[in-house]
């Protein structure tokens, strides 16, 4: 995994928001900081070409990276991305090392599959809705998926799928669940059309009228 995506990136000595400006304006590179294991925070820079083209995969976000500090590979995760707040550009970037023997906790997508063809809604016209686009989940490097499948065909008007309706794959375990089955949260959910719930409020409201 962790030769699908391959950084390259150098030691940053500046400190601060003016070397960081100055970074990211005179020499197109992004601040960056990996931290985590055995070893101190390193302080560094990357190209800002390199990490946009990568971010651009939605891989990325939840696969095992190889950065190259000054030639010194080291297999590391995205955990936090900084934006400035009116445009696209990435202003600072943190990576936390990983270990092959050592369990990892991070976020991976769910993709929701066969949505054309669920039950509540080509058939009871139901509208979907989203409660979660990705699980927190934790595995060890070798075992993270890029994304997480959730099959949706079979849900019909009013259906939920929680957390524990995930197949998830082997070797990865949902952070939420691993704290009791009290954490078991809906992840997606068929409402009942606009039109339905409107008749039945109106239906409740004779119902009153008449009983005055």
């Amino acid at each position: 995994m962790s030769d699908d995506f391959k950084l390259n990136a150098m030691v940053r000595n500046d400190m601060g928001k003016g070397a960081s400006r100055r970074l990211r304006r005179e020499a197109n590179l992004v601040p960056a900081i990996i931290y985590g294991g055995k070893n101190a925070p390193e302080n560094i820079s990357i190209v800002s070409n390199e990490l946009e083209h990568a971010l651009q995969n939605e891989a990325f976000y939840s696969h095992i990276i190889t950065i190259s500090v000054d030639g010194n590979d080291q297999d590391v995760i995205l955990k936090d991305l900084q934006r400035h707040p009116s445009k696209t550009v990435v202003i600072h970037a943190d990576f936390l090392r990983v270990s092959k023997t050592q369990k990892l906790h991070t976020k991976v997508p769910l993709h929701y599959i066969n949505e054309d063809i669920c039950v509540g809604v080509k058939m009871g016209g139901g509208i979907i809705s989203h409660n979660m686009t990705e699980l927190d989940i934790s595995c060890l490097p070798a075992d993270l998926p890029e994304y997480i499948e959730v099959d949706v065909s079979a849900v019909d008007v009013g259906g939920v799928l929680h957390i524990s309706d995930i197949a998830l794959p082997s070797g990865v375990e949902s952070v939420e669940l691993s704290h009791g089955a009290e954490h078991d949260q809906p992840i997606f959910t068929i409402n009942k059309p606009k039109a339905a719930v409107e008749t039945t409020d109106e239906e409740g409201g004779n119902e009153e009228t008449s009983e005055e």
